[in-house]
């Protein structure tokens, strides 16, 4: 996509972000990689498996993360937490770490039959659409575009979409629905209401017009979404259901079950390869099954430093319209 292309994509999506102009505190984070004994207590894992970590000079990186468990036979077991748009050598660094693993279970809700994702698959699915709109909002990549999953140590451990579509409807669940409830939680909520009355209208404008005009347009705005994402709760997934949902919690279900059957082949270090919402939940589920946490590791996903040599946004799209009015 071109940039002149993207800008427009950027207008389009521009009530889809506004959330992200609501200040949101920068979150300090060690960097560092956790270990412990293989007895240690739980404290080990992350509350969630992606965080935004501010470098201290306007700037930043958005993580995710990858724990590592173990049981009493020494299998082991990571947890490695994806978001689905990311820098390239985010995914590249990912397939380096599968190569070595006896088996990757991944999440794919796809038709029966339909085999592993290859690069620029096209999808009618809208949030499929919706993550496609912010590769190119955000100027990232694509998962699936850039993960390997013809190797032969990748298993489909998710529903099929004929199965997720029936709970759903079983359920009365669909995304939208969830979106709405997370909306409606945050209208209710007293804190998100004195965040809402505290804000500043003619600070947003401003911050606003700052970000479009600074340099390096396209990392000040995911500077600006990393530090929502930041705060995402589980319950924008349902998750605080007594049943949790179709979404995440009974799609857990199918990859612990695919997890156990990958055990009982004799594999002896798997990396379960699932969006970092999953995990929480599928941490307290490997839990019962007896494996401990041993380590924790983070992996830059958006790499956020602001690069001040960049030309604006405004000088660019200036260039651009004076270049084609030349042209015509």
């Amino acid at each position: 996509m071109t940039r002149s292309l993207r800008y427009l994509a950027f207008w389009v999506a521009v009530p889809m972000l506004a959330v992200a102009w609501v200040q949101a505190a920068p979150q300090e984070a060690d960097t560092a990689t956790i270990t412990a004994p293989a007895d240690a207590q739980q404290t080990i894992e992350p509350k969630k498996f992606m965080r935004f970590v501010d470098d201290g000079h306007n700037g930043g990186r958005f993580e995710t993360a990858i724990v590592t468990y173990r049981n009493k036979d020494g299998a082991t077991v990571q947890l490695v937490g994806a978001i689905h748009i990311g820098e390239k050598s985010y995914y590249e660094s990912l397939n380096r770490k599968f190569e070595s693993d006896d088996a990757v279970l991944y999440e794919m809700v796809a038709p029966k039959g339909m085999g592993a994702p290859k690069p620029g698959q096209k999808s009618d699915n809208p949030i499929n659409q919706l993550q496609h709109l912010m590769k190119d909002v955000l100027d990232l990549d694509f998962q699936l575009d850039d993960i390997d999953y013809s190797k032969p140590n990748f298993v489909h451990a998710d529903m099929d979409a004929q199965t997720f579509q029936q709970m759903q409807e079983e359920r009365g669940e669909t995304f939208e629905d969830l979106i709405l409830k997370q909306i409606k939680h945050a209208l209710l909520d007293p804190d998100s209401k004195k965040q809402v009355q505290d804000i500043d209208t003619d600070k947003m404008i401003d911050s606003f017009v700052e970000v479009l005009t600074r340099p390096d347009m396209e990392r000040q705005i995911k500077l600006a979404v990393a530090r929502q994402m930041d705060k995402i709760e589980d319950t924008a997934m349902g998750m605080d259901n007594p049943n949790g949902s179709v979404i995440v919690t009974e799609r857990n279900k199918v990859a612990m079950k695919v997890l156990k059957e990958t055990l009982d082949k004799g594999k002896r270090h798997i990396s379960v390869f699932y969006g970092a919402a999953h995990m929480p939940d599928m941490s307290q589920r490997l839990r019962d099954m007896g494996f401990k946490p041993v380590s924790t590791e983070w992996e830059t996903a958006w790499d956020l430093s602001i690069r001040a040599n960049e030309p604006s946004a405004a000088e660019r799209l200036l260039k651009e319209f004076l270049h084609a009015l030349d042209d015509n």
